[in-house]
């Protein structure tokens, strides 16, 4: 009898997500391959990399990066639907050499997107690779949507947060799922002070932009009253944490990952030295169960 197909459900979470990375080196010293990867915003992005035997290459660009890189990834965009067009994340892809068609690629993959027209979640297994991953990620409020196969495409976490729907359908027996946005002690959001960091992406944003969206960057000790980004962060929080509940209730997989970030913001993407340790971390407190579900799959 031939072992089962093993599939990975990858979820949103934006700078969190990095934690696949973690999960993937974790699975791999356990000896489990997964088969296939459905992703969904940052699960797409690192799902994608993994599937095309790039996941090197891409965890290299995720420990280099400086809170001074990640502000020259922000191609500002006024009136473009969002704070940024997020173009670099195809170009990105492009130089991590991942294949333009999904097709393509060495291991089966689709990227889970939203229609904006609709509400309805679509789900690319095929065609262009890096317009698919571009719209999955496209995170509401912060990045544009953007124009595919005749959909505008919003985040997939707005409508499948952890595919493991996906996953199955793309013939996985045996599901691994990851959340990256679990919370551990029950809080959405909680003040904090403005780190070095967020205070240096404030000061590149323009002088109107600062003003408009409650960014100070010369606060750098204590929190105030919550600005855009903390705003925007909590929303999307309470909402697909709703979503994710119910979707997970019906579609549980065989395997579930949850995170225990507590102060890692969906947009520190310089942070991903802290998201991969823990993806590697909690993937290894999980191994004897991992191990059974997977039947020593090596």
């Amino acid at each position: 009898m031939s072992a089962p197909c093993i599939g990975l459900a990858l979820g949103s979470g934006g700078a969190r997500g990095w934690c696949h990375i973690g999960v993937l080196r974790a699975l791999d010293e356990l000896g489990v391959k997964p088969a296939l990867v459905a992703g969904c915003s940052m699960g797409a992005l690192v799902g994608v990399a993994w599937a095309a035997d790039k996941l090197d290459a891409l965890e290299d660009w995720v420990r280099a990066l400086t809170p001074a890189k990640f502000v020259g990834l922000m191609d500002i965009r006024l009136g473009s639907g969002g704070l940024v067009d997020a173009r670099e994340i195809e170009n990105l892809l492009k130089t991590l050499g991942i294949p333009d068609r999904i097709e393509d690629l060495p291991r089966p993959f689709a990227a889970v997107a939203t229609d904006m027209e609709t509400g309805r979640e679509l789900w690319f297994q095929d065609g262009p690779t890096y317009a698919a991953v571009r719209g999955s990620a496209g995170i509401p409020g912060v990045m544009s949507p953007i124009r595919h196969q005749g959909h505008w495409l919003l985040d997939g976490g707005l409508t499948n947060p952890v595919p493991v729907s996906t996953a199955r359908a793309l013939g996985s027996e045996i599901t691994i799922a990851v959340n990256p946005d679990a919370k551990p002690h029950g809080r959405i959001w909680q003040p904090k002070p403005a780190t070095s960091a967020e205070a240096w992406a404030a000061s590149k944003l323009p002088v109107e932009w600062q003003k408009a969206l409650n960014l100070n960057p010369e606060a750098k000790g204590a929190p105030g009253k919550p600005n855009y980004f903390d705003v925007l962060t909590a929303a999307i929080d309470v909402m697909t944490d709703q979503i994710r509940r119910s979707r997970l209730a019906g579609e549980p997989p065989h395997v579930l990952l949850n995170m225990a970030f507590t102060d890692l913001t969906i947009l520190e993407l310089h942070r991903g030295a802290e998201a991969i340790e823990m993806g590697y971390r909690i993937t290894l407190a999980h191994a004897a169960l991992i191990k059974e579900v997977c039947g020593g799959t090596s």
